[in-house]
């Protein structure tokens, strides 16, 4: 509600201001309602607007009723705490909420689990699984790709500086400078995971035929790029061997 204050008293500083746009109770109120329904307050102030006029209040009562429910959550469970104490089980209960990003990816963003075009009581099991694994494999890839990528690696180191296990992980100060420069700690191209899956996927055998043997053939791997040179090593993986 003080957000929105601040807010509503810069409108009506640009009302009051002579020569001002805002005259109309129209355009006044045009531009109260982008104030109000950016914070979710309109239901909490009485506004008036009239020709070069802006004014509001709370609306006490109603705001008094609404903080009679206000409520906390509780997380309760059965691990003893020598095994996960407080912040570790907050922590758990906010990473269900990677569970719910792994289950979106399969079903459409990446893996595209559905439809489904097996009925049979082994195949759709058997597809299922080859699409946990195939999340299971990329998960440590962007683990491994992290460097590389937008990935905050400094999460740990931020979840610590908190003062409260329960209070929002700011990013650390080494994502805000990787997403400022575009620029990894070694000084390569930062990109996002998908972009950087294309790219490496530019690395390829080519094999050769000579028009004047046909029989004769031989293979050309093309050069890596200094980007996929240094991926290919954060995943310990020789490119022309797993070719």
């Amino acid at each position: 509600m003080a957000a929105t204050e601040r807010e509503l008293a810069r409108v009506q500083a640009q009302v009051q201001r002579k020569h001002s746009a805002l005259r109309s109770p129209a355009q006044i109120g045009i531009a109260v309602g982008a104030v109000l329904n950016s914070k979710k307050m309109a239901k909490h102030f009485d506004v008036e607007v009239a020709d070069g006029y802006l004014s509001w209040q709370r609306r006490i009562e109603q705001i008094v009723e609404e903080e009679r429910l206000d409520g906390i959550y509780v997380i309760r469970t059965s691990m003893p705490a020598e095994h996960l104490d407080t912040a570790e089980a907050v922590r758990a209960y906010k990473d269900l909420s990677r569970v719910e990003r792994a289950f979106r990816s399969m079903k459409t963003v990446d893996l595209e689990i559905r439809p489904i075009r097996h009925w049979t009581a082994q195949h759709v099991p058997a597809h299922v699984f080859l699409c946990m694994l195939a999340y299971h494999v990329e998960w440590h890839l962007r683990k491994a790709l992290a460097p590389l990528s937008f990935h905050d690696t400094g999460i740990d180191v931020a979840r610590a500086e908190r003062t409260s296990p329960v209070a929002k992980t700011e990013p650390s100060e080494f994502v805000k400078a990787k997403k400022a420069t575009k620029r990894s700690a070694d000084g390569h191209r930062v990109m996002s995971f998908d972009t950087l899956i294309a790219h490496l996927g530019t690395l390829v055998r080519n094999t050769m035929r000579v028009s004047l043997h046909s029989k004769h053939r031989f293979t050309l791997h093309s050069k890596p790029t200094s980007l996929q040179e240094a991926a290919f090593k954060l995943l310990e993986l020789d490119p022309l061997r797993v070719q």
